[in-house]
């Protein structure tokens, strides 16, 4: 078959293959346009989740006869005013939205400038165009987009049902608002429910599209950093959620989805959150114009940066800074999903729940005549130090309180005011102790503590091999170890921190982890793994009787060190529940 130059209606329906996937991508392009026309207020509204009708109305610059014309042609924009591309500074440049959404749907754009009587009306239908008209309207732009791939059956079949397009649509708005908060916002249609977002500050806008709650739970991010500015919020470990739909990533306002701003966060909360939950975090990030590439895909959704390292470091860094500025804090979500779990229809009706189960057994005032918890906790501090005794105060005193109890052998019982705190001690122990090993190693190797006679631990050859292997980076996290025959090593030194802890389970743990990570040359990328598993060995473990004075030592040192509201595991380490929840637990009302 001969090569033949394909019509500009094919043409341009090849081209909206690229540009118009579905119709939030369509609401994605009228939009920008909007903003990049300096619109203080814009009007989205849809029907059949966007396939039946999308309409987007604004009350920007508007556009005269000629603009209007060219306007719904291929490769016609007013946003490069030099031809260039290293320096964008608008949403929109490529020239290409209005001439793909016409190639596949009924098109009707209407404008009117502030200068001009009336406005004027051209239509689009699958790539013909009419002629211009006059339209009755304020001044702005009027888009409507009606039967959306109507002349493209095969992509209809791809389309999700009406409500999951809606909700795509909802969500390109989202964004779009929050990178854009003194634009007034406003979805409606028939397949929704209205929303309505006036323009205001940056603040009230997360509050708006992410909730009261996220406000709530989350810390400021502000860092400069390598040329790259890092603002936003950054929600708390334990304000974690299943899926990436809490996550806002946006580039010199526009939104986008980048592999470098994704790793930056996933390593950031890496050591806080499980590996199957998502943070939720509203990132903004400016940059240089000329130091970042948007042209990389029709959909303006990807970009490339030209230092992608400093970026990243700069977002790793800023949100670090935030959460360690959060303290011992823990979601006050976390509380109410006790609530929730306790919550039955008898108790919202007002009625106290029937009681079931015998009642807990508190131990509290207990000793421990050997290995007390005081020298566990002054392995936090410099070896030298000691541990001083608790002086008893009001229990208001304290965020976290003053204990009053010990539950199960592993739940401390503690009152703050008009809170009741309840705090996990193996996971709280094991978060100061993962920290304090973090501070120590970013000075030189973990202070050791030599045994007077070396601990043997009997394994597989294959593991002592391992072992053996890794022996030059265990030291530097304060465990010495020598090979002792084919089937046995030899602990000379271990970490100072970790106290009288099960040596003999920790390496036997450590071994099992460099065979799941298959070579040495990997432990040095996985410090914070090794340490991790030292700090859980080396915490106070569950079914440990404490004294009081030792709870509220633990509950002080949770005070002073950060991330101590959540274990390394990413799970809450206490659990405060206010006098107000407790009464509505048992139906009592004032």
């Amino acid at each position: 078959m001969p090569i033949r130059q394909l019509p500009e209606d094919l043409i341009n329906r090849i081209a909206a293959g690229e540009v118009v996937e579905r119709p939030a991508s369509v609401v994605k392009e009228l939009v920008e346009n909007a903003i990049d026309a300096g619109a203080s207020r814009i009007v989205v509204t849809t029907a059949g989740g966007g396939r039946s009708l999308i309409r987007v109305e604004d009350d920007g610059s508007g556009m005269d006869r000629d603009d209007l014309v060219l306007a719904v042609e291929r490769h016609a924009t007013s946003k490069l005013a030099d031809d260039g591309l290293d320096n964008i500074r608008t949403l929109g440049f490529r020239g290409e939205a209005l001439a793909s959404i016409g190639a596949v749907a009924h098109l009707i754009v209407s404008s009117r400038t502030a200068e001009a009587t009336s406005g004027l009306r051209i239509e689009v239908d699958r790539s013909r165009k009419s002629g211009v008209a006059p339209q009755a309207m304020n001044r702005g732009t009027i888009v409507e987009v009606r039967d959306l791939f109507a002349g493209v059956p095969a992509r209809l079949k791809f389309l999700k049902s009406d409500r999951a397009e809606a909700a795509a649509v909802a969500d390109v708005v989202k964004r779009l608002a929050m990178a854009n908060p003194q634009v007034h916002f406003v979805l409606d249609g028939a397949d929704r429910s209205p929303t309505n977002w006036p323009g205001g500050t940056l603040a009230a806008r997360v509050m708006q599209v992410m909730g009261a709650d996220f406000a709530e739970n989350a810390v400021p991010l502000a860092t400069t950093r390598h040329g790259v500015v890092v603002t936003g919020l950054a929600g708390l470990p334990t304000y974690s959620r299943a899926n990436s739909l809490s996550q806002f990533y946006f580039v010199n306002g526009r939104s986008v989805r980048d592999k470098v701003l994704l790793g930056a966060v996933r390593a950031a909360y890496a050591d806080f959150v499980f590996r199957d939950r998502f943070p939720a975090i509203a990132l903004f990030v400016s940059v240089d114009p000329a130091a970042v590439d948007v042209n990389v895909h029709p959909a303006k959704t990807e970009l490339r940066f030209r230092d992608a390292g400093g970026v990243r470091s700069a977002v790793i860094r800023a949100v670090l800074d935030a959460l360690g500025e959060g303290g011992y804090r823990a979601s006050t979500t976390v509380a109410e999903d006790v609530m929730s779990a306790f919550r039955t229809p008898a108790m919202a009706a007002g009625t106290p729940p029937p009681w079931s189960g015998g009642p807990a057994r508190p131990v509290a005032g207990a000793s421990t005549p050997t290995d007390p918890f005081a020298s566990a906790l002054a392995g936090l501090a410099e070896p030298s130090a000691r541990f001083e005794p608790f002086e008893p105060a009001l229990p208001q005193e304290y965020p976290l309180g003053s204990a009053r109890a010990q539950m199960f052998e592993n739940f401390i019982v503690a009152q703050n005011g008009d809170s009741l705190v309840l705090v996990d001690q193996h996971a709280a122990h094991e978060r100061l102790v993962y920290e304090k090993f973090k501070t120590q190693l970013q000075s030189g190797p973990v202070a050791s503590q030599m045994h007077l006679i070396p601990v043997v631990v009997e394994m597989p050859e294959d593991d002592c091999g391992r072992l053996e292997e890794a022996a030059p980076t265990l030291e530097r996290l304060g465990l010495y170890l020598d090979r002792f025959g084919p089937r046995a090593v030899a602990i000379r030194e271990t970490p100072a921190l970790l106290g009288q802890a099960d040596i003999d389970g920790l390496v036997r743990d450590l071994a099992d982890g460099l065979a799941e990570w298959d070579s040495a040359d990997a432990l040095g990328d996985r410090l914070d793994a090794i340490i991790a598993r030292m700090a859980c060995h080396g915490s106070v473990r569950s079914g440990r009787v404490l004294r009081l004075d030792e709870m509220n030592a633990l509950l002080r040192e949770m005070e002073r060190t950060p991330h101590s509201g959540q274990c390394i595991h990413g799970r809450p380490t206490y659990v405060e529940l206010r006098k107000a929840d407790l009464e509505r637990m048992f139906g009592r009302t004032r």
